[in-house]
């Protein structure tokens, strides 16, 4: 019988039990045995360590051989979440949704960002090359914003504001950290709780993942934080993360599709990958990351939106502020260049249709059509 023990140590043993053999000393099958068995009590010590929530996206910092930064994302959702891709320009008047009591302000930058069921900003990159990604978290909770006695945001403008008002990751925590609104996060159309992480990165490698838990804000900042999934929180996911720092990743990772798995994949990934000089290879590798631990198609957990399948992956390649964009549905990847797009102030918001799941190639920043903004999500 395998009995679950620490895994530093199961890992240690292990890795003892890997160094050349020699075959003269008759021992050969016991040596054989005893790394199976310890295999085993890895692989039990992980199940008891990832036995938590298992959720679906993923997002990493890529750095390239250049010393720049590449951010890639995936979104898995039990059904299509309805993405739109749209261009906010600077100078746009904006509020937090909830009507009387909102949070407002203006755009300082532009922004080409991804909707979620065209009631939320889930992700984007703004033109002073802020990029922001929100992944889904069990665990959030925003506190009882009716009685903080603050102007009010709408869980679905949160990420729009960071996009809007910040140009480096420092100022969005220096501003953020001071908790300047509270969060509102009504149920999502197609029922879900709205609960979710922001991740933010720029141009110099910088970022930080900032969480709501127990009614508390909670920030983590650090450019070696270059991995995010979704549940457990993300002190758990760098506590797990720990215990895998000196395994060989071509001998043996965790593999199922739980947050905590993919967590240590991409990480592993991560830093294995080469940080290649040639941009093209360098949206190449990211494409490859990204695409390694999705998810296929069809795959759901009832009562679990966010644990099914991979319905798009995008990168975000912050120095040529390009933004990429890869639906499961379609054969084909395209891109925006967002200096090609009417992002300055003035101008009017406009929108991709991908609801239609129309197949774009190439660059496609003048298929972008004038159109009033989506409202954010509200009771």
């Amino acid at each position: 019988m395998i009995n679950c023990y620490d895994l530093t140590a199961a890992v240690e043993d292990f890795k003892a039990s890997s160094r050349p053999i020699d075959f003269q000393d008759g021992f050969e099958e016991d040596r054989q045995m005893k790394k199976l068995h310890i295999i085993g009590q890895i692989v039990c010590a992980v199940i008891t360590l990832t036995s938590v929530t298992a959720n679906a996206c993923t997002r990493f910092i890529y750095e390239t051989g250049n010393k720049t930064f590449v951010v890639g994302r995936s979104m898995d959702w039990m059904e299509d979440p309805k993405t739109d891709l749209w261009a906010f320009p600077q100078g746009m008047k904006r509020n937090g949704g909830l009507g009387q009591g909102s949070m407002t302000w203006t755009s300082k930058y532009g922004s080409v960002i991804a909707s979620f069921y065209n009631v939320a900003t889930v992700e984007g990159m703004n033109s002073a090359g802020l990029v922001a990604n929100t992944l889904y978290l069990v665990e959030t909770d925003y506190g009882d914003a009716r009685t903080a006695g603050k102007p009010l945001m709408s869980v679905g403008a949160w990420t729009q504001y960071a996009l809007d008002n910040f140009a480096t990751v420092a100022e969005a925590v220096d501003a953020l950290s001071q908790e300047p609104f509270a969060i509102v996060a009504p149920a999502l159309p197609d029922g879900s709780a709205a609960g979710g992480h922001l991740s933010l990165a720029d141009a110099s490698g910088d970022s930080a993942i900032f969480e709501y838990l127990n009614g508390k804000l909670v920030i983590h900042h650090s450019p070696k934080y270059t991995v995010m999934t979704n549940s457990p929180t993300f002190d758990q996911q760098l506590a797990i993360a720990t215990y895998w720092k000196n395994i060989d990743g071509l001998s043996f990772l965790p593999g199922t599709i739980n947050s905590s798995d993919r967590f240590v994949r991409a990480s592993w990934a991560l830093n294995a990958a080469p940080k290649e000089k040639d941009n093209r290879l360098a949206i190449a590798t990211s494409f490859s990351l990204i695409r390694s631990i999705s998810v296929p198609l069809g795959l759901a957990e009832a009562g679990k939106p966010n644990i099914a399948g991979t319905i798009w992956r995008s990168i975000s390649d912050i120095s040529a502020k390009r933004y990429y964009f890869e639906s499961a549905y379609n054969p084909s990847i395209f891109w925006v260049d967002l200096d090609k797009l009417k992002l300055s102030a003035g101008s009017r918001p406009s929108r991709l249709d991908l609801t239609s799941r129309p197949i774009y190639a190439g660059e496609v920043s003048d298929k972008f059509v004038a159109t009033e903004p989506f409202k954010f999500l509200s009771q």
